[in-house]
């Protein structure tokens, strides 16, 4: 069967999108890194209005418990970007008192953006109880649909939780699973996370969404004749995603013309630094925006996402870099995580272990690859994700997939209704 043909959706997205001068301004400061966060959300905004749906947002920023983020209080607001209107939502950024305020400031403020048919569905980005609560609360009373985009699983336990934290975040689990069941259905970053999260609800799994850069950014990203050959990493800097891994595989590796670039911030930033003071080969560690970023990826000779597979939370979770890395039209090699759809398989070179030594040997062969292959991999690689996850293609998947609720129609997409009941697990991230 055929997907219908449809009409525009209009959408209330509720979240964490935040204008670029606010957010800028939150992670100078911050300890987390939500750059993937903040891509996503305006990734959905793109591709919704690519697909003629009307947009409005209310969000909050992303930012980290105090006094990880040592801002206290955050204002309510307005804020208007690429011609989309939004709302901010105040609150107090304390553990606990986080969670209440932000609801309360959603509940004040999203009931008269919903109300008198202004909205057809409420998107929540993410699963934050506060506001998949109100939504459960306001969407069913309002005639509203509320579909979640889950790219996480709730409330992850760290090393560092103290038993109080462990036993918040233990309800904060059974708040999210209860609201989730309240819902008209679910956008997945995973299949996974569909299974073990909203089980009972048709799902459209969409593992991301390529942002096109400013065209004279794109153009500046040209490989130089440098003489050197750079392997290039992008992201958080930690054990729990392979950079010490990494390390130790380029510095197997022979050729005094390479050289190891990585971007990013995060626990191992010293230690990088220390590498790369030992090995003139590693360079220091950057932070940059991605503007700057991107002609970098563009000029590497192989792109690495180096992520060990056996951390508990990798079934749920797709590393959204592979669909930057592809779009820079250079090899990409990756560890084997199961959350990588089959589709990316031909234009990615496959780590056979996630060991240094699984690493290295993948590096070496994509630095070894014969012209016509690499040319195969790197050009066939950055099309795919430009033409299936562009703005215009995800725009209408979420376009078919939200009218196909309002009509009460199997469209014929990736949608999936499971009844089998959620597996529970217990969330533990290694760092």
């Amino acid at each position: 069967m055929t997907a219908p043909e449809s009409g525009p959706v209009r959408v209330v997205l509720l979240g964490f999108t935040v204008p670029d001068d606010l957010f800028a301004e939150v992670m100078a400061r911050d300890t987390i890194m939500a750059v993937q966060t903040h891509t996503f959300a305006w990734g959905l905004v793109r591709s919704l209005r690519a697909a003629g749906c009307p947009v409005s947002l209310l969000s909050a920023a992303p930012v980290s418990n105090w006094p990880g983020n040592r801002q206290l209080r955050f204002r309510s607001g307005t804020f208007r970007q690429e011609g989309v209107d939004g709302r901010l939502l105040g609150f107090v950024n304390l553990l606990g008192l986080k969670h209440l305020t932000r609801f309360l400031s959603v509940w004040r403020t999203g009931r008269r953006m919903l109300r008198g048919g202004k909205a057809d569905v409420l998107l929540v980005h993410g699963v934050h109880s506060p506001f998949l609560w109100f939504a459960a609360l306001c969407g069913r009373r309002l005639g509203v649909r509320v579909v979640p985009v889950l790219t996480d699983p709730p409330s992850v336990d760290l090393p560092t939780d103290g038993w109080l934290v462990r036993r918040l975040r233990r309800l904060d689990r059974a708040l999210v699973r209860a609201a989730l069941a309240r819902c008209s259905g679910a956008v997945t970053l995973t299949d996974a996370l569909g299974e073990d999260f909203a089980p009972d609800l048709p799902r459209l799994v969409m593992e991301g969404i390529f942002n096109p850069a400013d065209p004279a950014v794109a153009a500046t990203g040209r490989p130089t004749a440098t003489g050197t050959r750079e392997v290039v990493y992008a992201g958080g800097l930690s054990r729990a995603y392979g950079v010490d891994r990494l390390v130790e595989a380029f510095r197997a590796l022979p050729g005094t013309d390479l050289r190891l670039r990585v971007y990013g911030r995060g626990e191992l930033d010293g230690w990088l630094r220390d590498q790369a003071a030992a090995d003139p080969r590693v360079a220091p560690p950057e932070l940059l925006p991605r503007e700057a970023l991107l002609p970098r990826l563009a000029r590497a000779a192989v792109l690495v996402n180096p992520r060990p597979v056996d951390q508990d939370f990798v079934r749920w979770s797709f590393p959204s870099k592979l669909i930057e890395y592809l779009s820079a039209g250079v090899p990409v090699v990756t560890t084997a995580l199961p959350g990588i759809p089959d589709e990316y398989r031909p234009w990615l070179l496959f780590a056979e272990t996630d060991t240094a030594d699984g690493l290295r040997e993948a590096v070496d062969r994509a630095l070894r690859l014969g012209p016509a292959e690499h040319a195969r991999i790197a050009h066939g690689g950055a099309a795919f994700v430009r033409e299936t996850r562009g703005p215009s293609a995800q725009g209408r998947r979420m376009r078919d997939f939200l009218a196909g609720l309002s009509a009460a129609v199997q469209v014929d997409l990736p949608v999936q209704t499971r009844r089998t009941p959620p597996r529970r697990r217990t969330l533990t991230r290694r760092r």
